[in-house]
């Protein structure tokens, strides 16, 4: 290990920490730097969520922690190993669930189980009562004997988040975990990985659905071109717009007069132009709708629609980017 590895090592042992990053980068071929100087800790039984829009670098960032991508520069340790200098150590520590489906299609659900018991060096026997568990577990037991090509969306990613655990990971990598899962098997999904987490389990998560994460995880990283751009558990990130409430205001005329004769009123702590609307943050002040749309009507426009919401991590997004996460 290197001394600079090793310096990470001690403070992330200190600390109790499963993952932890220094100046991890990523450079693809063509100078596309999708991972630009990453410091990441995440603490031992805690859910973290990496947010952010697609190219974001979320998966580039999971890609070098499980070592399937090399990383151009920087270090990086989980559970206290260099990925880099022992992968192979890395890959007994972690459990992966990948955006794709890479369940074996030509086994049985509890086959699939029971080969990657069988590769992480589990006897027979030790092997067929591990695979029972988790089907009992996930809430498959009554189709073990299935082909997984027969399987629902939500219950092949049940399979695969079992099939992840079934060797006790030091930490588990799920990436977008709930993309394309109807509404109810994502509502399964999430009750999962909570009682995986009361459990202790170490999860790190990426997604770019502002409600997983905010569900979920007790301490988000915003990411965006490769890099974070704010850190927190998701209550003090959106405290970190000072406003309790956002009004979102459309209306005929210059939006940017708009703005800023918003910006006037008392109780008001920012504005801004987005998506071809101003909004006005505030805090929570008694009268304050009526107070902006007669302020608008001064400004010389016409208000057509308005909308009071309370901040989101969506917001905090837009507010340290510009732009939307689907963006």
């Amino acid at each position: 290990m290197t001394g600079s590895a090793a310096a990470v090592d001690r403070r992330a042992t200190a600390i109790e920490h499963r993952i932890a990053t220094e100046g991890l980068t990523k450079v693809y071929p063509g100078g596309l730097r999708a991972v630009d100087g990453l410091d990441l800790r995440v603490r031992g039984g805690e859910i973290f969520g990496l947010l952010g829009p697609n190219g974001a670098g979320k998966t580039t960032t999971i890609g070098m922690l499980t070592t399937r991508v090399v990383p151009t520069g920087g270090v990086a340790l989980v559970d206290g190993i260099d990925v880099s200098a022992d992968p192979v150590a890395v890959k007994r520590r972690i459990g992966v669930v990948p955006q794709t489906n890479t369940l074996d299609r030509s086994l049985s659900v509890r086959e699939n189980l029971l080969f990657h018991c069988r590769y992480f060096g589990m006897s027979g026997s030790q092997a067929r009562a591990r695979a029972d568990e988790l089907l009992g577990r996930f809430r498959l037991a009554e189709r073990g004997d299935a082909k997984v090509e027969t399987l629902s969306g939500g219950m092949a990613q049940r399979l695969m988040v079992a099939r992840a655990l079934a060797h006790a990971p030091a930490v588990l990598f799920l990436d977008e975990p709930t993309t394309g899962l109807d509404p109810q098997s994502r509502l399964a999904l999430w009750e999962l990985l909570g009682e995986l987490h009361a459990e202790g389990q170490t999860i790190l998560l990426t997604t770019h659905a502002m409600d997983e994460a905010d569900r979920l995880c007790e301490r988000v990283a915003i990411m965006d071109a490769g890099r974070i751009l704010a850190l927190g558990s998701p209550s003090e990130l959106k405290r970190s717009l000072e406003a309790e409430t956002i009004v979102t205001m459309q209306a005929d005329g210059d939006l940017e007069v708009l703005a800023a004769a918003l910006g006037d009123v008392p109780g008001v702590t920012s504005t801004d132009v987005h998506d071809g609307a101003v909004r006005a943050f505030a805090g929570r002040v008694a009268g304050l709708l009526p107070r902006l749309v007669l302020r608008a009507e001064r400004a010389g426009t016409t208000v057509t629609d308005v909308s009071v919401t309370e901040p989101t991590l969506e917001t905090v997004f837009i507010a340290l980017t510009g732009k939307d996460l689907r963006e």
